[in-house]
């Protein structure tokens, strides 16, 4: 069985099919139901996106609805468009509403070449690792 992510089960991550209550105040637990995400998982997304800025008071972090949106925008990021931490947190400062094309890691098969003579080196030196065991 393959490690990873397990599959989106009737999970909703989209603003457009979850509807915010109408409050001035959610609590992290509230967030974290809407947004079908873990709290500890907002925690740390507070401590990675300067956007990401609810209110504390008494001790408990109080979200306002500009908030629950960003928490939105960043899952949509970060889950169904594949961008890293850095890669999102860029798109959310530009603000520009469209989302620009990651730029691939090679640019042509040229560029992997290196890559190739680098694998079969190591494979040589598997194998002769592999003989003498």
């Amino acid at each position: 069985m393959p490690r990873g992510r397990k599959p989106d089960q009737g999970r909703q991550t989209s603003f457009d099919e979850v509807v915010i209550p109408d409050k001035l105040y959610f609590r992290i637990r509230e967030v974290s139901k809407l947004t079908n995400t873990k709290a500890y998982v907002l925690r740390y997304w507070e401590s990675e996106f300067p956007t990401l800025n609810p209110e504390r008071k008494s001790g408990q972090r109080l979200y306002r609805r500009k908030d629950v949106e960003t928490v939105f925008r960043i899952k949509r990021l970060l889950y169904d468009e594949g961008f890293t931490i850095e890669g999102a947190r860029r798109q959310l400062r530009d603000k520009s509403g469209k989302v620009e094309e990651q730029k691939p890691l090679f640019r042509s098969g040229a560029d992997r070449s290196p890559l190739r003579s680098i694998r079969h080196e190591l494979e040589t030196i598997l194998t002769m690792l592999s003989r003498k065991c």
